[in-house]
C-alpha cells in the first residue's frame, strides 16, 4: 500500500505523538505513542484540534488509527494533575472542543481500532462516524475504579451508542466487552480480522469519498440533530434538508446518470 505524505500546512504543526500521511483524497491519521499504549495526552489533543480544523478542500474522508498493538488506552493519567475546579472544567472543554471538530467537521471519519479502547480512547472513538474493530479490541470505561468521571463527551455520545444502562453498567462494574460484544451493542459498524483494520478503513473511506460532499455533510450535521428532536421537527428538518440537496446540481447530475442507467444500480456483491 502507497502512502504518500500530507500536504496540508497544519500538518506541519503536529506533535510527534500524530503522524499524519494521505492516500489521494484521504487522509490517515495516526496516534503515534505506541509505547503508552497511545495514551492522549494534552499536545496529542490540541494536535487532534488542530488536524481536523484544517483538512482542506482536497480531503474527502480520514482515517484515524492507533500504532502498534493499541488504538488508545485513553488519558495519560500521568497528566491528571491538582486543579482548581475551573481549570478542570476548561481541560475538558478543550477534550470536548477537540473531538467536536471530529464529529461535525468537514468530512466523515472512519476510526480503526485494535487492543485497548478505553476511557478517552472510546471517547475519541464515539466521535468518529464509522468505526471498524479488529478482532483483537477490547472497550472499558475504568473511570469508576479510579475515582473520576469521564470527561472528553462520553457522557454524550455513548449512551447513544450503546445506550445509557449500558454505560452506567461499564462505568460501575468496569465491565469489559470484547469485539464481538462491542460491535453486537453498537460500538463498532465492522469486524475485522487482526491486521486487516487499516485496509477495511480505507477502502470504507474512499466509498464515502465517492458520494457527494452536501450529502456527506448532511449525514454527518443533520441527522444527529434531527435524532434530539422532537418528531414534528425532526420531520420538517429532514424536508427542508431533502429539497435543498435533491437542489444541488451535483444530485441532480448524479439522478440524471442512474435514470440513463450510466450509473450501477443498488445490489449486494
Amino acid at each position: 500500500m502507497s502512502v504518500s505524505k500530507a500536504k496540508r500546512g497544519s500538518l506541519r504543526k503536529l506533535p510527534a505523538t500524530l503522524h499524519a500521511s494521505r492516500r489521494g483524497e484521504i487522509a490517515i491519521l495516526r496516534l503515534n505513542r505506541p509505547q503508552k499504549r497511545n495514551a492522549l495526552d494534552d499536545a496529542t489533543v490540541l494536535g487532534l484540534e488542530a488536524f481536523f480544523g484544517d483538512l482542506g478542500d482536497d480531503t474527502k474522508a480520514v482515517v484515524l488509527h492507533g500504532e502498534g498493538k493499541h488504538f488508545s488506552a485513553g488519558l495519560d493519567l500521568s497528566e491528571l494533575t491538582r486543579r482548581g475546579l475551573v481549570e478542570s472544567v476548561e481541560h475538558s472543554r478543550m477534550w470536548h472542543r477537540a473531538f467536536d471538530r471530529i464529529e461535525f467537521g468537514r468530512v466523515p471519519v472512519v476510526c480503526v481500532m485494535q487492543g485497548a479502547v478505553v476511557g478517552g480512547g472510546l471517547e475519541l472513538a464515539a466521535a468518529a462516524h464509522i468505526r471498524v474493530a479488529e478482532r483483537t479490541a477490547y472497550y472499558a470505561l475504568p473511570e469508576g475504579s479510579r475515582g473520576i468521571y469521564v470527561g472528553g463527551g462520553a457522557s454524550v455520545r455513548l449512551p447513544r451508542l450503546i445506550g445509557t444502562a449500558r454505560m452506567m453498567d461499564m462505568m460501575l462494574t468496569g465491565r469489559i466487552y470484547d469485539a464481538e460484544q462491542g460491535h453486537a451493542i453498537g460500538l463498532s459498524q465492522y469486524v475485522v480480522d487482526p491486521g486487516q483494520g487499516l485496509a477495511k478503513g480505507l477502502e470504507l473511506a474512499q466509498r464515502v469519498g465517492e458520494n457527494a460532499p452536501h450529502t456527506n455533510f448532511a449525514i454527518m450535521h443533520v441527522l444527529p440533530r434531527i435524532a434530539g428532536m422532537d418528531p414534528a421537527s425532526g420531520f420538517m428538518m429532514e424536508a427542508l434538508m431533502a429539497a435543498i440537496s435533491s437542489g444541488n446540481q451535483e444530485a441532480q447530475k448524479r439522478l440524471a446518470d442512474f435514470l440513463e442507467k450510466r450509473a450501477a444500480k443498488t445490489a449486494p456483491k
